[in-house]
Order: C-alpha cells, then structure tokens, then sequence
C-alpha cells in the first residue's frame, strides 16, 4: 500500500472485538480503532446503543450478545471468524457496578457483578485464546483506578476489577510464549453513563462526582476518548515489546 510503512499497514489490517461497544469508553475505543482503519466487532446487550455506535462507520459491526449467558463468547469468537477469518485485539470493557455496603450484599448484588466483570472476560479470552495465538494478538482488559485503592461502598465492583489486573499479569506471562500480549487499562472518574447504569439519582450521581473530582489532581473528569486512546496505543503493533502493564488513565488519582 503506497506510502504506508508496515506497522501502519498492520495496524489498519486489524480485526478487533470490543465488549460493552454500546456507549461510554467501550464505543469511544470502537469508533478509535475503527477510525485507525481496523474493523471491529461490537459486542453488547442492546441493539438500538450499538446501533448508535456503529452509525457512520462502515468498519464497525454490531453483535448483539449477553457475555455472560452460557455458549456467548464461543458464538462471539466464531461470528468475528466467520466475518473476517482472523481475531487480532480483544477489549475485554463490558462492566457494570453495584453498590452496597457489607451486611447489605444481597446474592442478586453480588453475582452480576462477579458473572460479567470477571468470568464473561476470562471465558472470553479463553474461547478466543487460539484465535489470537494464530495472529500473534492482544488482549486488553478495563479495569478501573479503583481497584489498587479503596473504594466503600462498592467493594464488589473494585474486587472483581483488582481480580482483572492480577489475570491481566498472570495471562502475560503465561501467554508471552505463545506470541500473545496482554495489557489493562486503569480508567478513573470518566464521563460515561456508569452511574445512570447503577440507578443512581441524579443527585447521588453529583455526589459521586464532586468525590472524584476530589481525589483527581488534574481536576477534571476524563473523557471516554482518552481511553479509548490509551487502549489503542497499548495494542498498537507499535508496543510489541509491553506487556503484563495496568495502566492508570485516571488524571493522577491513583498516586494521590
């Protein structure tokens, strides 16, 4: 391809899963890599947000699926299969938070949250693990700035998000002999519609706010595209040589 050198040329080639694509930072790094010229896969559980997603991008493909209902992510790997033949990223992004203080934990609290932010992504992964062994790929997992600091209240959520980073380094070095690279990003207080997700009024939803504004030293509140970015560029081709790294897109929060 005319002027364009080979880690572009791998770039653009590129076939990408993204979990959670209907709305926030899952269609923020859709539109991303879809812009980079890669076609994307975007998975979700409503059509009408991954609609919205891929309206005005011909490389985005919407895949209506619940990842945590049984047989989903083998379905999922042999959709992107049967579409394109090959998967080279998978952004494990789909998460939903539950609040809830300890002694108010109710099972119905509990297992969503365990069910979809922790074993969707490794059953996931691993439905997808010889796909990705064949094209030498990447796996970024979401995590959130949480999970390496308190948060009450939400201990559920910033459990099963700790208990992705500690896979995202185990799998790196497990999967680093197989030629496969796998990565987190730590996002912290971003504009997304999390908290209208968690049934939040809109005054606890300005509360939580005014919180993390608090705790954030740049003093503002992320926007999905700075992720999205940062998802990106750790998949890149361009970072071959890292892998097994958490990366906090949080504006300082964590080391506050």
């Amino acid at each position: 391809m005319a002027g364009m050198d080979s880690s572009t040329a791998s770039q653009t080639s590129r076939i990408v899963a993204v979990t959670g694509a209907g709305t926030g930072i899952g269609r923020a790094t859709a539109r991303a890599f879809a812009a980079e010229g890669a076609r994307v896969l975007a998975i979700g559980r409503r059509a009408e947000p991954l609609d919205e997603t891929a309206a005005g991008h011909d490389r985005i493909r919407p895949l209506v699926a619940d990842i945590t209902a049984g047989g989903e992510p083998e379905r999922i790997v042999q959709t992107v299969l049967a579409m394109h033949g090959r998967l080279d990223v998978l952004i494990n992004n789909a998460g939903i938070v539950r609040g809830g203080a300890l002694g108010t934990l109710a099972p119905e609290t509990i297992v969503p949250q365990i069910a979809t932010n922790l074993i969707a992504p490794i059953l996931l992964a691993q439905a997808a693990l010889p796909a990705l062994e064949a094209s030498g790929g990447v796996i970024v997992n979401v995590s959130t700035s949480v999970g390496q600091r308190a948060w009450p209240g939400s201990s559920v959520y910033a459990a099963t998000k700790t208990a992705l980073e500690s896979l995202t380094r185990s799998w790196a070095v497990e999967l680093a002999p197989r030629g496969i690279r796998v990565l987190a990003v730590a996002p912290g207080a971003i504009d997304t519609p999390i908290g209208e997700h968690q049934g939040l009024t809109p005054e606890r939803t300005a509360a939580v706010r005014e919180w993390q504004l608090a705790r954030t030293p740049l003093g503002r509140i992320g926007r999905p595209e700075e992720v999205a970015w940062a998802i990106t560029q750790l998949a890149a081709p361009a970072a071959a040589f890292i892998t097994g790294v958490v990366l906090p897109v949080d504006g300082g929060a964590v080391v506050a």
